[in-house]
């Protein structure tokens, strides 16, 4: 397995723009697709967004499509998740997962995950 490791959360207000990082190392980063799951209180993790292995195909959460992007630096071993125009709603500890399986949106088909790292949207 991979091992990860997400940053670059915080505090921010309605609005602003935060970018999450999260740095691979173990197993070939490049044979994985990746993705960003979050999980708000009280509440089942849910699929954020997903990237293939290469980086040129991506497909996100009708929740967070048109503000998120995803994208990956296989050279540096690390996915991005660029949060833009930021709502109170995507408060939530947002976690990156590593997969065999693109295009999958389900949490099972994961196999590697981070320890998360909180996001909160102030309103």
């Amino acid at each position: 397995q991979v091992q990860l490791v997400e940053s670059g959360g915080g505090l921010v207000q309605a609005g602003d723009s935060l970018t999450l990082s999260c740095a691979a190392s173990g197993r070939t980063f490049s044979n994985y697709a990746m993705g960003w799951f979050r999980q708000a209180p009280g509440k089942e993790r849910e699929f954020v967004s997903g990237i293939s292995t290469s980086g040129r195909s991506t497909y996100y959460a009708d929740s967070v499509k048109g503000r998120f992007t995803i994208s990956r630096d296989n050279a540096k071993n690390t996915v991005y998740l660029q949060m833009n125009s930021l709502k109170p709603d995507d408060t939530a500890v947002y976690y990156c997962a590593a997969t065999f399986w693109y295009g999958s949106r389900r949490r099972t088909d994961f196999n590697s995950w981070g320890q998360g790292t909180q996001v909160t949207v102030s309103s």
